[in-house]
């Protein structure tokens, strides 16, 4: 019996029922079916890691703008459970606003349930603005706002007006989608609604680029914005890592969008490939070949010959000066066994760089994915909608008829599409080992079982199940917000990556634990082991 039979048969029959699909064992060399059920709503009572649609818009994309002041209207639990928890890093900029540090809320009450919390929101507008005297402001609502009924797009017109602000409303409400991943899509239509193309300052650079899913946490952005610069480029905006409302506005001006996690942003990407002609590429700058190979088809699409032959030599710098160290952690964890649940693209990009590192990935899924992001976009025409997913808006986006521009011939196009992922995503499971193991919305429960089964020296998660599996003997590795550590992107972070692994790994606190499968009886033991082999 494998381990997904295994996880499965402890489950009730309505449960066996909802969670089958969402359990894949790689067996391409046996011809087994590629396909996962994703982005459905989770079984009622069990313990999921995902967290909700507030979550997607404010605590994701929408809260690391570092000038927007924005406004939690809901109970003060909401808001502070989207602060300050991923360590978006953010500096401040010519203006010195900064308001990141911050957590904004309407601190809604009972009595602002029974009789509405307009007023209350209103007031921390005016409260917002007389202190910080900042040019945006966003209201995110959570669930009880939109329980009760309140408008907050009334109250941000009305602001708007009253202060001569841009104040932006995102009905974001806890209950609406399946996950996050219906709040990441309702911050990316606020974005283009509001935001992208009001300002028409073009960029004074040849090679204008914007970093899409880029949030910075740790000092990423600032890791990959180094290398950028380092070759030619200029970043006209980040989404929304260290970004700004004016970066942002401007963004449509650039020449490529650069798509970093998909599923947070490929939205926006879209709507500016709609309404400007913007081409996008998806790119990893996380492990060395990742790293290299998203350079080198930066420079393709641009085909420059001195950008090139400069990204070459970028490359060549860069891989000199980690080379010792990678090679020495590579030593230390050769050999290694590794599983991934995060959000976002993580569980499929750091699979390159512990393959740097030697390690192997035994198990990898995500939190809030779609079909497309295990399978790859192709997957998208033969997604049946639900009704859960009906509640987000799909914004129609018409071409802008003076900002319209094409970037490439069709030929050129069709040539590089078929070299590199231009406007694609091919998703996870492509690089995933025979054998291992891809779970969506892995559980409490699934995780602990697998841990069991597989017996990874390594799980990438967060921190709802950290210190399970710790007691239960095995290193965990936050990667939502580093474990404080960081940044992990870029060359320079895949050597921080490295040894904060050896470092956990070595720990002598290690001796003072012993996992389960060391306490079972030789009989329980041994059978475990041959349903690992």
């Amino acid at each position: 019996m494998d381990a997904k039979s295994e996880v499965l048969s402890r489950y009730n029959a309505k449960v066996f029922k909802s969670r089958k699909d969402h359990i894949l064992r790689l067996s391409r060399s046996e011809g087994g079916s590629a396909e996962i059920a994703a982005n459905s709503r989770a079984v009622p009572g069990i313990m999921t890691n995902r967290g909700c649609c507030y979550a997607g818009c404010k605590g994701v994309v929408v809260g690391p703008i570092r000038d927007a002041v924005t406004i939690t209207h809901g109970p003060i639990g909401c808001g502070f459970y989207s602060w300050g928890t991923r360590r978006n890093k953010a500096r401040a900029g010519e203006d010195g606003k900064n308001f990141i540090q911050y957590c904004f809320s309407t601190d809604m009450q009972e009595a602002d349930i029974v009789f509405g919390g307009d007023k209350k929101l209103r007031q921390a507008i005016r409260e917002a603005v007389e202190i910080f005297h900042p040019k945006t402001v966003f209201i995110c609502s959570t669930c009880p706002v939109g329980l009760i009924g309140d408008d907050i797009h009334a109250v941000a017109a009305e602001a708007e007006k009253e202060f001569g602000i841009t104040c932006a409303a995102f009905s974001c409400e806890g209950y609406k989608g399946v996950s996050q991943s219906g709040g990441h899509h309702i911050a990316n239509n606020g974005l283009m609604k509001r935001i992208i193309g009001s300002n028409d300052t073009p960029p004074d650079a040849k090679f204008a680029i914007n970093l899409l899913g880029e949030y910075n946490i740790g000092g990423d952005g600032w890791e990959v914005e180094r290398i950028l610069k380092r070759i030619g480029y200029k970043i006209v905006s980040i989404f929304t890592g260290n970004g700004s409302i004016e970066e942002i506005s401007r963004s449509h001006l650039a020449g490529l969008n650069l798509v970093q996690c998909h599923r947070s942003i490929n939205y926006v990407a879209e709507m500016m490939k709609s309404a400007y002609g913007m081409d996008w590429l998806k790119v990893n700058f996380i492990g060395m070949d990742a790293i290299c190979g998203s350079l080198r088809d930066m420079a393709e699409y641009f085909d420059d010959g001195a950008l090139k032959l400069r990204t070459e030599e970028v490359i060549a710098e860069e891989l000199a000066a980690v080379a010792e160290d990678m090679a020495f952690f590579r030593s230390r964890l050769e050999g290694k066994t590794a599983a991934l649940f995060v959000g976002g693209s993580r569980s499929h990009h750091y699979q390159s760089l512990l393959r740097d590192l030697g390690v192997r990935t035994v198990l990898a899924g995500y939190e809030f994915a779609h079909r497309d992001d295990y399978e790859g976009r192709e997957v998208i025409p033969d997604i049946k909608e639900d009704a859960d997913n009906k509640n987000i808006e799909q914004l129609e986006v018409e071409r802008d008829p003076k900002r319209y521009r094409v970037f490439l011939s069709p030929e050129r196009y069709a040539e590089l599409k078929g070299r590199m992922e231009l406007e694609s995503y091919a998703g996870m499971i492509r690089d995933m080992p025979d054998g291992s193991y891809v779970v969506d919305d892995l559980n409490h429960f699934e995780t602990e079982a697998f841990t069991a089964l597989l017996r990874p020296d390594i799980f990438f998660s967060g921190i709802k199940d950290k210190y399970v599996l710790q007691k239960g003997g095995t290193l965990s590795r936050q990667l939502h917000s580093y474990d404080y550590s960081g940044p992990y992107a870029g060359f320079r972070g895949a050597v921080l990556f490295g040894r904060d692994l050896v470092m956990g790994l070595q720990a002598p606190a290690w001796r003072l634990v012993t996992p389960p499968w060391k306490r079972q009886p030789a009989e329980t033991a041994a059978q475990g082991d041959a349903t690992h082999a």
